[in-house]
Formats: structure tokens, C-alpha cells, sequence
């Protein structure tokens, strides 16, 4: 039986088809009394003459009456027109669910559908169907699951069709014998026709959440049968589960997927409790006062201090009346092969669950990025990302975004081709907000201020956000780091001298206003504790920040000693998780690196023996003379070396007054000059 538009059952006016399946057809409709949309479910007319089976639509919907829950779609009635038998349900906008999801989405959505089947259960009720075909997630991302207490009757199985919308078997609710459920989502005791209670609607539950974080069935099968026989004697592929799944949830799924019922989780209400306080550890909302003194820290973890170690560390505000807490002391150490990049841009990156560990090294001259799970021992390389540097994560830990061939990328950490988002030509730090927004600086060129850009990859034009202003003496704005809530942003402030003199800022995304909150210090994280942490003299220091008026409220004071810095570009080798995570690479800043002469045929000789910080070489009209900007400690001056006389420099030009590093070049008359000039 169909039901045409326009075709009225008492006063719902049918608007649209939805679905259909064995028990009954289903169409959006308009309740003419009431003003509203519903769902009618109508019973197929074969079935409308079946004493039993109308008994049964009819019993089934004092099930979904009995139900009473925000996460259930509601029924408002069980009714007949011209012996038409039909419920009226409450219609849901939006999409069934479907995956891949971000981690964070999926246990949002998951822990939704723990609450709906919590409440049946604690009602006696078993759904015996639960699969993403019944699950509904509206435009404001509030989850109804669908027929619940509803059996669909037995239709033959067509050849070649898709598991996932299989018909179920069933010739009774509950009886032993009859098969009850989705083949793709069936737990083994119902392929194997035994009794079912509410762990079976816990193994379906397993099979959508790994479904929405995999992006694929537990057992994808081509037949009712190939699914049957893989539940019954196949373990799921671990190993398709997003990098990004945070150990708690790997272990509740293993939990729920436990072919053994007397093994498998006993209460759904237990994997909600998980999926809380998986997400609460993910976006802990940091404290924002902190009372005098509270600027003293506790290490909970500190990295060994290795020549190729990153420490992990967890830092909380020391206070008089907390309790000791042990100290453990992590490193990891790379292969011997390996050295970290760090010249120009930070080099490691941490998810925001403290959990996944990504940067930048080099194996036999080739640099690349490489990912690693904390809790295992395995490295992966990741795919597109050779010459990558200054590598960051988006705030579900499930991307990660760098800078490469002038351009800035992002890759999926579960595999896949890397996205270009926009032209970055010498980047300088990037930060990704929760609202898919990405803060960065594109290049390393004086004037140049913090950009933004969508990082869906639908824009190919960033905007900008700030320009240094010359008169106040800045000369570029780099090293963003977005805070909590995504409305505002850290960055650097470079004068053009030593990068210890530089500034910290905020700016207000909402708003555009900016404001200095400290001066002296670059490179500027924001701890769960709540403070500002930030680089200087080669190690971090932090100051107690109230998040919520953006102000720094008392003195810094040094935290951790000896963590390498760029001292070319500024760049922090260190990166903070929302959980207070800490890693860094040990070791002081940078030396420096050499002048080479490379002539025509490829070969090099050094023009200087002393590593230092150079910047801008410029050769004279008649290739004799070669003028560069050096920067030692506060000082940035320009050298002038003698190339025909192979000496070291002749002279020292420092131009002044100066906002910014002196750029030297030289006019076509040979005489040297600064860059505007």
C-alpha cells in the first residue's frame, strides 16, 4: 500500500514518503488539528488483516507510549481511517547517522544513544534493532533513536543486497528459535536464535559507535549469511579505528563486542559513564583565578632530558593544602637516525586529549612527519607531509595541519591524501579554533601579521587579521595560539631585535582589538591551570592568567629550564594538551648556522667558521662584498664580509634608528644600504 500526497488518514495530510520496511510504511504528514508535522506509520495492508500482527503493531505501540525520554522519538498515537491501521510519531528532521565522525561528534551522539537506551532498559524494554538506519541526529545535533520496541517481519532476502538494511527475522518478539534483529547489527545470541536481553542492544550499540569513529561495519559483508557467519566467527579489524580513539573508548568498544555474553558489558548506563568522562577530560574547563602564589608549579611529569627526547610533562598550580602527588618522568627518544627539525618551526605538536604526538624529523636527509600514539610504541611516517615543519592539530586530534611547499596543508591522521588550504610561503606559526577556523602567519616577511582561514578547505583566500604597526615598533606578528572558547588569539609580537624583547599579545577575534599583556617573551601557550606560558632565555616561564578578562594577574616566574628554541625565528619546541600535558624537546636554543659559498658546479666552502643567526645575505653589484644581518642576543646588526680577500668582516654597519631587523641591500652604485632606503 502506497499513500499518495495529498491522501488525508483522519486529519493528517500526507506530505512526503520517508521509508518502508517489513512492518510498515512511513511518511511525513500534516496534523491539520494541531498545526504540525508528524510521522505516520502505516501498516502494510497484508498485515492489517492479520489479527496477530495488528495485535502486535498495536502492542508494540504501548511500548513506544510507555517511553518517555528527550532522546527517544515520541509516539503521539495508535489510530485507524477507512481500516487503515497507523501510528502517528513524532517526525524528526535531520539525517540518520552515518560516519566517519570527528571522535569528539561520535561520543557526543553515542553518549546520546547510551541515555535512550538506558532509559528503555531500566523500563525492561530491549530495542533488539538498533543500527544507524534508526538513529536520527537533527540540525541542532540533538540524537532520536527510532522503532524503538518495533520487530520487522520477515521478507525474503534479496541477492547482493546491502547487510546494513537487511530485513530482520523474526516470527515472535522474544521466542527462542526465531531470529530478532539486523543481520549487519545482530549480537551472536541472535545469529545463533537464542534468548536475547539487554547486552544484545549493548553489542548493537558497540557495532554503531565503532561504525560512526571506523567510517565502516564492524563486519562489512556482502549477504545476510557472510554477515552471520562473520559475527559468529570473526573478531572486528581494531586496527580501522581512527588514530584519534582515546584508549577508554577502545577498551568500552572491545567491552561491548565481546562475542561471550557473560563477557560482555552488563550495563549500557557503565559505557555512558565512560563516553562522560572521556569528553569532560577532552574540553576540561580550566580554572581561571588563581590566589597569590599560585604561579609556583608541581611537576607531575617531566621529560628526560636526551639529546633527541621529548619530555611529557603535566603541570598543576602548587598550593599549600594539595595533596603530594608522584612524579613520573617519560621520555621519548627517537631512532638514531632520526634529528628533529627545528630551525624555523616548531617541531612537535599534541592533541588537545594529551594522547597523540606528532612532529617534525629528518631520516637520511628527508624530512618528514610522523605520528605516535603515547600509550603505544609504534611511529608512523605520515603520507604527504615530506618538507613539512611547524606541524599543529585540529581540536578533535583527528587532523593535522602544517606548512609545506608554500602552502598550508592538512592531512588526516587515519590516512589520506593531504588538503591545501591556502599560499603560505615561509609560515610562522598556525593554531586550529574549534569553530574549523585557522589562525596562522604566512610568511616570515617583515609586516606581515596573523591571517585566518577555513580549514574545510572551501576557501583559497585566508583574510587578515592584524598588521604590525611599524610606529610602535613591530615588525611581525607570529606564533598564534587560539585560547579556550576559540574567541581569542596569542600571538608574538616582534620588534625585529632579539625575540626575548618581543611582546605577548591577545587579540579578540570577535572584536579586533588587541592588547600587549607582558613584555619580554615569545612563543605563548595557554595552560589548563590557568596560565600563560611562554619562552624566555631558553626556557618557559609562566604567569596566572584569568581566561575569562584576558589579563595576566601576577608575576611569571621560571617553570622549566633548557627547552630548545629557534633562535633564527623565535619558534618554542614545546606544545601544551588541554589536560595540561606538557612536550618539549630538552636543550638550549639553537646555534645558529653557517655562510656557505656555492659556486656554478654545485660545490660549497664555508665563508665563516662561527655558527651564528643570519639573516638577508646580499651580494654587491660586482660579487665581491657580501652584506648580512646578524642577530646576537639584543644586538641585530649588519656584517659586511670581504669575499675576494676571503676575510672575515671588514667592517660593522649597524643603521639606526631601527624598528626592525635591518634589511641590507645594495644600490646599483654599490653603496649598502637598508631595505626602504
Amino acid at each position: 500500500m502506497t499513500l499518495s500526497t495529498g491522501t488525508r488518514l483522519g486529519p493528517y495530510e500526507i506530505l512526503a514518503a520517508i521509508g518502508a520496511g517489513g512492518m510498515g510504511e512511513v511518511y511525513r504528514a500534516r496534523d491539520t488539528k494541531l498545526g504540525r508535522d508528524v510521522a505516520i506509520k502505516v501498516l502494510p495492508e497484508a498485515f492489517a488483516r492479520d489479527p496477530e500482527r495488528l495485535a502486535r503493531f498495536e502492542r508494540e505501540a504501548r511500548v513506544l507510549a510507555s517511553l518517555n525520554h528527550p532522546n527517544i522519538a515520541a509516539i503521539y498515537g495508535f489510530e485507524q481511517s477507512d481500516g487503515i491501521p497507523f501510528l502517528v510519531l513524532e517526525y524528526v528532521p535531520g539525517e540518520t547517522l552515518r560516519g566517519p565522525l570527528p571522535v569528539s561528534e561520535a561520543l557526543r551522539i553515542a553518549g546520546q544513544i547510551a541515555e535512550a537506551l538506558e532509559n528503555a532498559h531500566e523500563k525492561a524494554f530491549v530495542h533488539r534493532d538498533l543500527k544507524p538506519a534508526n538513529i536520527k541526529v537533527t540540525p541542532e545535533g540533538k540524537v532520536k533513536v527510532l522503532d524503538f520496541g518495533l520487530a520487522k517481519a520477515f521478507t525474503e532476502e534479496t541477492v547482493g543486497s546491502d547487510p546494513s538494511q537487511s530485513p530482520t527475522i523474526s516470527a515472535g518478539p522474544t521466542r527462542t528459535g526465531m531470529i530478532l534483529g539486523t543481520a549487519a547489527y545482530m549480537s551472536p545470541e541472535q545469529a545463533r536464535a537464542k534468548p536475547v536481553d539487554k547486552r544484545t542492544d549493548i553489542w548493537a550499540f558497540g557495532c554503531v559507535l565503532y561504525e560512526t569513529l571506523a567510517g565502516r561495519q564492524v563486519f562489512p559483508a556482502n549477504s545476510v549469511a557472510d554477515a552471520m557467519t562473520a559475527i559468529l566467527g570473526r573478531d572486528p579489524d581494531w586496527q580501522a579505528l581512527p588514530l584519534a580513539t582515546p584508549p577508554k573508548i577502545r577498551d568500552l568498544l572491545h567491552r561491548c563486542l565481546q562475542k561471550e555474553l557473560n563477557r560482555r558489558l552488563r550495563d549500557i548506563g557503565d559505557a555512558r559513564i565512560e563516553i562522560e568522562e572521556t569528553l569532560a577530560g577532552a574540553v576540561a574547563v580550566p580554572q581561571t583565578t588563581k590566589p597569590p602564589g599560585a604561579a609556583r608549579w608541581r611537576p607531575v611529569a617531566i621529560g628526560v632530558c636526551a639529546a633527541v627526547a621529548i619530555g611529557v610533562a603535566l603541570w598543576a598550580p602548587w598550593r599549600g593544602d594539595s595533596a603530594p602527588r608522584a612524579v613520573i618522568r617519560t621520555a621519548v627518544v627517537l631512532p638514531p637516525s632520526d634529528r628533529f627539525r627545528t630551525e624555523a618551526q616548531p617541531a612537535v605538536a599534541i592533541s588537545p586529549d594529551g594522547a597523540r604526538l606528532v612532529y617534525s624529523a629528518s631520516r637520511g636527509g628527508r624530512t618528514q612527519l610522523y605520528f605516535r600514539q603515547l600509550d603505544q610504541f609504534e611511529v608512523t611516517p605520515i603520507a604527504g607531509t615530506e618538507d613539512a615543519g611547524g606541524p599543529f592539530l585540529s581540536p578533535d586530534g583527528e587532523w593535522v595541519g602544517f606548512f609545506a611547499g608554500g602552502k598550508l596543508k592538512k592531512v588526516a591522521l587515519r590516512g589520506g591524501p593531504p588538503v591545501t588550504l591556502c599560499d603560505a610561503p615561509n609560515g610562522r606559526g598556525a593554531s586550529w579554533g574549534p569553530d574549523g577556523q585557522i589562525v596562522f602567519t604566512p610568511a616570515a616577511s617583515l609586516g606581515i601579521g596573523l591571517w585566518r582561514v577555513s580549514a574545510s578547505g572551501s576557501e583559497v583566500t585566508p583574510q587578515p587579521l592584524t598588521t604590525p604597526d611599524a610606529k610602535k615598533g613591530e615588525a611581525s606578528h607570529r606564533w598564534p595560539y587560539i585560547l579556550p572558547g576559540g574567541e581569542s588569539v596569542l600571538f608574538t609580537s616582534w620588534g625585529g631585535g632579539a625575540f626575548d624583547a618581543s611582546r605577548l599579545a591577545v587579540l579578540s577575534l570577535k572584536t579586533g582589538e588587541r592588547r600587549v599583556l607582558l613584555e619580554g617573551g615569545h612563543s605563548a601557550h595557554y595552560a589548563s591551570s590557568g596560565h600563560l606560558v611562554f619562552m624566555r632565555a631558553g626556557g618557559l616561564w609562566a604567569a596566572p592568567f584569568d581566561l575569562a578578562r584576558l589579563q595576566v594577574t601576577g608575576p611569571h616566574s621560571p617553570m622549566l629550564n633548557r627547552v630548545v628554541t629557534a633562535a633564527a625565528t623565535g619558534a618554542g619546541h614545546y606544545s601544551f594538551a588541554a589536560n595540561g600535558t606538557l612536550v618539549y624537546i630538552p636543550g638550549g636554543a639553537e646555534s645558529g648556522s653557517s655562510l656557505l659559498w656555492v659556486d656554478r658546479k654545485g660545490v660549497s666552502r664555508p665563508l665563516t667558521q662561527a655558527r651564528r643567526v643570519y639573516m638577508f645575505p646580499r651580494l654587491s653589484p660586482d660579487g665581491g662584498l657580501l652584506a648580512v644581518t646578524i642577530i646576537e642576543g639584543a644586538n641585530t646588526d649588519i656584517w659586511v664580509y670581504d669575499l675576494g680577500r676571503d676575510t672575515t668582516a671588514i667592517q660593522t654597519v649597524i643603521l639606526t634608528p631601527r624598528r626592525s631587523p635591518p634589511n641590507p641591500r645594495y644600490r646599483g652604485d654599490g653603496a649598502l644600504c637598508r631595505r626602504g632606503d
